[in-house]
């Protein structure tokens, strides 16, 4: 999965994956998960994952501040975009590969794992 977030981000700029790497687990890690019903944060910690304020651009007085957490607020809100658009481009490439198969009862099939 985080992979899969990185490769979304970092596609035309692969020298970013480190800078992007802490705010891809932090989406991941508080991403709800449809198999266990919770965040991999609440598995792990017991209690819901913490969310960062949005930054008001400009209440810093520092300048490498400011642009570092509007850089922030961007990224995490386009993490699951970007996510989202990779799965869907992931689910058209596979789809040409699959063939569909109807077996009839009592024929013999194959199973590769």
């Amino acid at each position: 999965m985080v992979e899969q977030y990185l490769r979304a981000f970092v596609h035309r700029r692969p020298g970013r994956w480190g800078k992007l790497l802490p705010w891809v687990e932090c989406s991941h890690n508080s991403s709800w998960n449809v198999s266990s019903g919770s965040t991999p944060f609440e598995i792990t910690f017991g209690r819901k994952p913490f969310t960062f304020p949005k930054y008001i651009t400009g209440s810093s007085k520092l300048d490498a501040v400011d642009s570092s957490l509007v850089e922030r607020d961007t990224t995490i809100q386009a993490i699951p975009k970007k996510l989202l658009k990779a799965q869907e481009r992931m689910k058209r490439y596979d789809g040409k590969k699959r063939i569909e198969v109807t077996f009839n009862c009592g024929e013999w099939a194959l199973v590769k794992f």
